[in-house]
């Protein structure tokens, strides 16, 4: 079992990492077969998806993520967040629950849980 503080701080790394668009230190943050999982949408598997997939973040105004609460278990780390961003020109609040499973100081699995109604609507969906 991991070391739940450790896991926890690593977690708060990888987020304001996030925050800033640190593409390489997202990307090394993640177990080579890692997984992200937005729940409403299909599962990005593996370092390569994972490169395309956050790659798309990069010219995309800074994100807030404001994290409410945060626990960790061992190898689990549980947040509850409120996204602050900018998406086609427009301002979004996505609230999110967010587990991640660590494995050898990597994320192995981030599975998030939201509604991607804000998000498509401000592409007009």
């Amino acid at each position: 079992m991991g070391d739940a503080a450790a896991n926890d701080a690593f977690i708060r790394r990888f987020l304001e990492a996030w925050q800033r668009r640190e593409t390489d230190t997202i990307l090394e943050s993640f177990d080579d077969d890692g997984v992200y999982h937005a729940m409403p949408l299909p599962p990005i598997t593996g370092k390569a998806a994972l490169r395309e997939w956050v790659a798309h973040f990069e010219g995309v105004t800074p994100a807030r993520l404001d994290v409410h609460h945060q626990v960790a278990s061992g190898d689990v780390v549980i947040n509850e967040r409120t996204d602050h961003m900018t998406l086609n020109g427009r301002p979004v609040t996505l609230p999110i629950c967010a587990v991640f499973v660590i494995e050898d100081g990597r994320i192995k699995e981030w599975r998030e849980y939201f509604d991607v109604g804000p998000a498509k609507a401000a592409y007009g969906a």
